[in-house]
């Protein structure tokens, strides 16, 4: 893993690929114990989710189903306060169990968003899954079910997290430096 370059920016390696799919099939091990007579409904929040969603899903062995929602809070490497509701739900979700499968967890502001569309739905009972989480600047007071791994406040990219949409396509997670190296 070398540094890249994303537009004007460059990132350093942060956390492998390997290490990724160990904390994935961890989270499916949990969510997998807490689902044992269900059949839940993943739902992915676009567009950073994709990948994550997409190996929790093949790992996961219940049957289940998938969908995803796409929701805005980054503008460049700042997360903003507004949260922008850009795609929803067709599933009817009334007594479904729902797991939320979320790549990165910082301020809250999107998951309080998420809490926001799922309240009127009637759901079973609503549980959130993050890939990684910054607590330092978590500031709501929401639960977070499933914790993959906790970070520093840095901004990262890979794995399907972005700057301005470069590096999603990234298998490793990449962090901000300010050097080239």
């Amino acid at each position: 893993m070398d540094t890249i370059k994303l537009h004007d920016l460059y990132f350093k390696p942060f956390i492998k690929e390997e290490e990724i799919q160990a904390i994935v099939h961890n989270l499916v091990q949990q969510v997998t114990n807490d689902c044992k007579d269900e059949t839940p409904i993943f739902i992915g929040i676009l567009n950073g989710s994709f990948m994550f969603v997409s190996d929790f899903v093949k790992a996961y062995k219940g049957n289940c189903e998938v969908s995803f929602v796409k929701l805005a809070s980054y503008q460049g490497t700042a997360s903003s306060e507004k949260v922008k509701h850009l795609v929803g739900i067709n599933e009817d979700l009334e007594g479904r169990t729902v797991i939320i499968l979320e790549d990165i967890v910082d301020t809250g502001n999107t998951l309080q968003e998420i809490y926001n569309i799922f309240k009127d739905k009637k759901v079973k009972q609503l549980k959130i899954a993050t890939l990684f989480f910054k607590p330092d600047v978590f500031k709501k007071e929401l639960p977070i079910d499933y914790i993959g791994k906790s970070i520093e406040d840095k901004f990262i990219v890979g794995y399907g997290l972005d700057y301005n949409g470069l590096g999603r396509n990234n298998p490793a997670v990449y962090q901000l430096t300010t050097t080239q190296q």
